[in-house]
């Protein structure tokens, strides 16, 4: 069973595509905004059941990948990619577009499809997840797919690229801003933390991180395998503006990424509670699901229950 395709939610991000000055490919770089329509949280809702669809269809065929981390993040990707971000899916290496660093690049499925229904290649492309010679590797490969900034899934190396990127943008005097989803086992390692400290030191008010902290990783939760609390005190402790959000709520998440913008001289740790697997039940909270893909029969149950939006609160 394949997901329901939705060249309709492709149109929604093409309106959110940057106007060119006189209908040429010249780009207004005195803008930040083009007086683009906003996008609507129905329509927001309805794209990322139309990801988290694409999410299980893709890893029950492939019969392998990262299903709960993908569809924890799935808000906060949907939101970036389709209401906040000013990208060009008809132009990917565009200078002046915003940059999404997927740190916790095992979680690959949700930029993917994502990335599919802005517009970046076929929906098509989903289906060959994993397979060889596909451009849709299990981490993602900047070099093979549209739209990926950046080789991830060494854990802890991708907010580091991050601040590479907001330093260069920084110094170019570009208004390019640049966006890294981390995980919460991610955390653990190191390196995240000399990043923070760098882009504190070099005062990236362009650099916005998003923590998808839905408490599991790999070998079990995060409280027992290595507690990252307090986690925003850290943050804050280590130069960077915090807001906590409910990280599948968009008006949440929209709220926090209005607040980063207007943030200058810092950068921004959303901090998103979420939750693994969220949207199918049986694989809510489940650490088996951090990279076991569902089976035939749990493809189709998933699918099935998969059928209506599901809001911030749960609710569907």
């Amino acid at each position: 069973m394949r997901a329901q395709s939705s060249a309709a939610f492709r149109a929604v991000c093409a309106k959110r595509l940057v106007k060119r000055k006189n209908g040429s490919a010249d780009i207004d770089k005195n803008k930040r905004t083009s007086g683009l329509p906003s996008v609507s949280i129905d329509e927001l809702e309805r794209i990322a059941l139309t990801v988290r669809r694409h999410i299980i269809v893709m890893t029950g065929k492939a019969g392998s990948g990262h299903p709960g981390g993908s569809l924890s993040a799935v808000e906060i990707v949907t939101s970036l990619l389709f209401a906040v971000m000013r990208h060009d899916p008809t132009d990917p290496r565009w200078p002046a577009r915003d940059r999404l660093v997927l740190s916790k690049g095992h979680a690959a499925p949700v930029l993917y499809a994502a990335l599919a229904e802005a517009g970046y290649f076929p929906v098509e492309w989903l289906e060959s997840l994993r397979k060889l010679g596909s451009p849709l590797q299990g981490h993602p490969d900047m070099h093979r797919t549209p739209g990926v900034e950046m080789s991830t899934g060494s854990l802890g190396q991708g907010l580091s690229m991050a601040v590479g990127m907001a330093l260069a943008g920084m110094l170019d005097k570009s208004d390019y801003r640049v966006f890294a989803i981390i995980g919460d086992g991610e955390s653990d390692e190191g390196q995240i933390w000399e990043a923070a400290m760098a882009a504190a030191h070099y005062r990236l008010g362009n650099l916005v991180a998003v923590l998808d902290y839905n408490g599991l990783q790999i070998d079990g939760p995060n409280k027992q395998v290595m507690s990252i609390e307090p986690v925003a005190d850290k943050w804050r402790s280590f130069g960077w503006h915090v807001v906590e959000v409910d990280g599948h709520d968009f008006r949440q998440l929209l709220d926090a990424f209005a607040q980063a913008e207007s943030k200058k001289g810092q950068p921004t740790m959303i901090v998103a509670r979420t939750v693994k697997g969220k949207g199918v039940s049986f694989m809510e909270n489940v650490v088996d699901f951090h990279g076991k893909a569902p089976t035939v029969e749990q493809v189709e149950s998933a699918l099935r229950e998969l059928s209506s939006p599901i809001t911030g609160n749960g609710a569907r």
